[in-house]
């Protein structure tokens, strides 16, 4: 069975199979990468909770950054967030975003 939530035409929020929660991209909100990484990481952690799953169970992420100079930025949020001997698999590469203002995107996967 699958579940999904927050659905439009476009896209679901979240997505639940054989117990592996999928979430769409999240972007934030804020002036610095580090503001726009943690609003992001917020939203990612409120839409694992609300799929009974956790920070702790994330399997994947994958991030997306608007320019690589901001690695090292946004890893120091990231670091801090991700709980210690729960570090997922992960990827970080740039790309071009959905609008102008936003500098990171995380997609996750987590176990349910």
């Amino acid at each position: 069975m699958i579940e999904r939530s927050h659905v439009n035409q476009r896209m679901s929020q979240i997505v639940k199979h054989n117990g592996v929660v999928y979430l769409a991209g999240q972007v934030g909100e804020g002036d610095t990468v580090a503001e726009q990484t943690r609003d992001c990481l917020d939203k990612v952690a409120a839409l694992l909770e609300e799929a009974g799953s956790s920070v702790e169970n994330i399997l994947q992420a994958v991030i997306w950054l608007a320019d690589m100079d901001d690695f090292a930025e946004m890893n120091e949020v990231w670091d801090a967030w991700v709980p210690e001997g729960h570090a997922p698999a992960r990827a970080c590469g740039e790309a071009k975003l959905a609008l102008p203002k936003f500098r990171v995107e995380v997609i996750v996967i987590a176990a349910c």
